[in-house]
């Protein structure tokens, strides 16, 4: 099923440059990881400390977007500059929970916004990366698929933030945006959780 995360293969081909360059100054995968986490810690830091300004969430967009440039610039720099590891990959994975949940919990704190599909979306986000994960156990590969993969829920909870950033009212619209996330979030888990199954058993394992 068609996702963003679909489109990454260009969107890598672009940072390539940025990440050689990275590489000869001697910048580490590892760093990008974190740098990439505490970046989100910080945008979601601005939200909660002014809920009610519209400032924090018009930079929460462009936060997004630096955080999945770091995100695929630390994977180009593991695999093409020989920067794997086992701390990498354990960083790599809490790193993304940390910083969804660091960048998307503080929306819940904007006035006339209700706690609960955020908070929901962000747990199912848990799930959907932990069942990705999950397929590696099995002896599958790490499972990405849609329909609500990490790019899909940064792009709707960016769409949120923007919009209400320009001076949309919140109201049912973001409920139902969210709502509607979070059953695809669901269907998401199932889909990962049959394709890595199926994976297994088609390698024997």
């Amino acid at each position: 099923m068609a996702t963003i995360y679909d489109l990454k293969p260009r969107f890598q081909a672009l940072l390539r440059p940025v990440c050689g360059a990275l590489a000869r100054a001697g910048v580490t995968a590892n760093q990008v990881t974190v740098a990439a986490a505490l970046l989100s810690v910080a945008g979601g830091g601005a939200i909660l400390w002014r809920p009610e300004a519209r400032w924090p969430l018009l930079l929460l967009p462009a936060v997004l977007f630096l955080r999945m440039a770091l995100n695929a610039i630390d994977g180009m720099l593991a695999r093409e500059h020989d920067m794997k590891s086992p701390l990498g990959a354990v960083l790599n994975e809490l790193g993304d929970v940390i910083a969804d949940a660091a960048l998307y919990l503080p929306l819940a704190a904007v006035p006339g916004v209700a706690a609960w599909p955020v908070v929901g979306l962000v747990m199912a986000g848990i799930l959907v990366e932990m069942t990705g994960v999950v397929g590696l156990q099995i002896g599958a590969s790490r499972r990405y698929d849609g329909p609500v993969g990490k790019s899909d829920r940064a792009f709707v909870f960016g769409l949120v933030a923007f919009l209400l950033g320009i001076g949309i009212g919140a109201g049912a619209w973001i409920d139902v945006l969210l709502g509607l996330a979070l059953a695809l979030s669901g269907f998401t888990v199932v889909n990962r959780a049959g394709k890595a199954l199926a994976e297994a058993e088609g390698s024997g394992q």
